[in-house]
């Protein structure tokens, strides 16, 4: 696993009090961790430095969907079910782009 793949993962509600099975992109690759931010097709969620992603063969999507780069979470490489796909350097590129605008760096 690499950063910019896809993954398919129970990703942790904002709570802690449950999770659901999601989309996530890896920002982040370890030894045994990966940091993650998750996808969602909820659109009208879609904050300024979230990105918006079509679904292709490439990247696994079935439904235009919002990477949301403020909900990020750092989890075992075990919890991973399966890889989507992957996104390509310009997608790379922007999310790299809008995480320095997010952390104002």
């Amino acid at each position: 696993m690499k950063k910019g793949d896809i993954v398919l993962l129970p990703f942790p509600f904002t709570n802690l009090e449950g999770s659901k099975l999601r989309p996530a992109l890896i920002l982040i690759s370890l030894d045994k961790d990966i940091t993650v931010s998750f996808i969602s097709t909820k659109l009208h969620l879609k904050e300024d430095t979230d990105l918006i992603l079509l679904p292709n063969d490439k990247n696994g999507l079935k439904k235009e969907s919002v990477i949301k780069l403020s909900k990020i979470a750092t989890i075992s490489k075990d919890l991973i079910v399966g890889q989507l796909g992957e996104l390509g350097k310009r997608e790379i590129d922007s999310v790299d782009k809008n995480l320095k605008t997010l952390f104002q760096i």
